[in-house]
């Protein structure tokens, strides 16, 4: 790592806060589902007719509520229930404000998959968009496949490609301490991601690390960055007229308070820039530690947001960088420059981190991370012959809080990261936000958040003391304070 970090005092209070009109899922929905048949198939209705002959009572499309016995570990989206022709719905690994992230399993292929639950009276309906945008997305590289979307009994049900630990996961795994080496090819890959989506049209509008995945280990994936959740997306060219859409002010916040734009905090539309300018606040993250604007106390959040933009306002380029190569700076600079419809030069900013690279004796786009070797010392000190029992032992660590489920066999120690080795490991407990993961029959990581959010009725709360991160959405009501 270059240089010192800037570490902030009580920084577990200056957790970023998602800010939306109730765009809020779990950093549980890092887990995805994998490709499939086309279902007009001889072959596919062959197979789906065998799974009707063996699972008569399980293909009901509808999902029915589950026993007394049952609700204290799973709710109304039961397991051991079928959605679409052919996925297995199994017990819950995470929940957000409209839902819940179900583990599933296709039973045509015996994929592991994660199926996201809706219910379909809701009154903010975000999965039909996000099909929309991965359907526009999809399939590319650094994307999760989108496998099935429907209605399924009172839910609306989005199944995806099961993915591995997010950046933030792995920051903690790294002593939360990246190489300038990590650090410039993370920035490779996440502007790749970002231009791709903004070539359709779409502008992100909720950097942060606990957004971008890595491929599964157990499918030698690990070495690229993806992106997810497109919950708070927008179309920034307007479908009918072709143009881009008009610059306006006095716009509520939406993003995450740490990471988005100056004029995010301004209240200004967002555009490709502030995509571009979040990304490079992450990227200091990366590299200091922590960013000047964490540890903000105030008396109310809206306060704390308003603080949070003053001293984004009152740090100059030149300081935020201060300490780094040059290169950091000269991005900055650009993405703060551009207009609101501008079209960034992403070649340039791409090229900005391949000849600092090469000018530091590296070759660029090898996507030797950091965490390769990590998560490879992992997979030795995890593992054994008997990875599948190696497996269930955590699954079944007391900071665990998903240990209900089936026994893991056949796990691949490569996929797993103990949360307890990460915690002992990291700086400090204050900056132990890494995510609970647990493993799936195959043995891949899962991710899951402890979600507290007092401005909704319907908070929830995964039991455990260990790991607690406060993710805030700011309401309609706090708006108008």
């Amino acid at each position: 790592m270059i240089g010192k970090p800037n570490i902030v005092a009580n920084e577990k209070m200056a957790h970023d806060h998602s800010l939306s009109k109730g765009k809020f899922f779990s950093s549980a929905q890092h887990l995805f589902a994998s490709n499939t048949a086309t279902s007009t198939t001889p072959l596919f209705k062959t197979a789906v007719a065998s799974i009707r002959a063996r699972f008569p009572q399980k293909l009901n499309s509808k999902l029915t509520p589950v026993s007394p016995s049952e609700q204290n570990s799973q709710s109304s989206a039961t397991s051991h229930l079928i959605v679409g022709q052919n996925f297995k719905v199994g017990r819950k690994i995470g929940s957000g404000n409209f839902g819940e992230l179900r583990l599933g399993k296709n039973l045509l292929t015996n994929e592991n998959v994660a199926i996201k639950f809706e219910r379909s009276n809701t009154r903010t309906p975000l999965l039909n968009n996000e099909n929309k945008f991965y359907k526009r997305l999809c399939p590319n590289e650094g994307l999760p496949n989108v496998y099935f979307y429907g209605q399924s009994g009172k839910y609306n049900t989005l199944v995806m490609e099961l993915l591995g630990a997010s950046l933030e996961d792995l920051f903690n795994l790294c002593k939360r301490q990246f190489s300038l080496r990590t650090v410039c090819m993370i920035a490779i890959q996440l502007i790749q991601r970002i231009e791709y989506v903004h070539s359709k049209s779409i502008i992100y509008r909720d950097i942060k690390p606990e957004n971008f995945l890595i491929g599964r280990q157990s499918l030698n994936k690990h070495q690229t960055i993806h992106i997810i959740d497109f919950g708070l997306a927008k179309e920034y060219i307007n479908a009918e007229t072709g143009k881009h859409i008009a610059y306006s002010e006095h716009k509520s916040l939406t993003g995450t308070a740490r990471y988005m734009s100056i004029n995010t905090h301004l209240g200004r539309e967002q555009s490709r820039r502030d995509d571009l300018e979040a990304i490079g606040h992450m990227i200091m993250y990366f590299l200091r530690g922590s960013l000047p604007w964490q540890g903000l106390k105030a008396d109310t959040l809206k306060e704390r947001y308003k603080k949070i933009g003053e001293t984004k306002q009152q740090t100059t380029v030149e300081q935020l960088c201060d300490g780094f190569p040059k290169e950091f700076a000269d991005y900055m600079r650009y993405v703060r420059a551009l207009e609101f419809t501008e079209s960034p030069d992403y070649k340039k900013l791409i090229r900005l981190f391949e000849n600092l690279m090469k000018s530091s004796g590296w070759t660029p786009n090898d996507w030797q991370f950091d965490w390769i070797e990590r998560l490879g010392k992992y997979s030795k000190s995890s593992g054994s012959a008997k990875t599948g029992q190696n497996a269930q032992n955590v699954n079944n660590n007391s900071n665990c809080p998903l240990r209900a489920g089936p026994k893991v066999h056949n796990a691949s120690t490569y996929d797993i990261i103990d949360p307890n080795m990460i915690k002992k490991n990291a700086r400090s407990s204050s900056f132990v936000r890494t995510t609970i993961r647990e493993l799936n029959n195959n043995g891949n990581t899962y991710s899951s958040a402890h979600i507290t959010n007092p401005y909704l009725s319907n908070s929830s709360f995964l039991n455990s003391n260990s790991f607690r991160l406060n993710r805030i959405v700011l309401s309609k009501n706090l708006r108008k304070n």
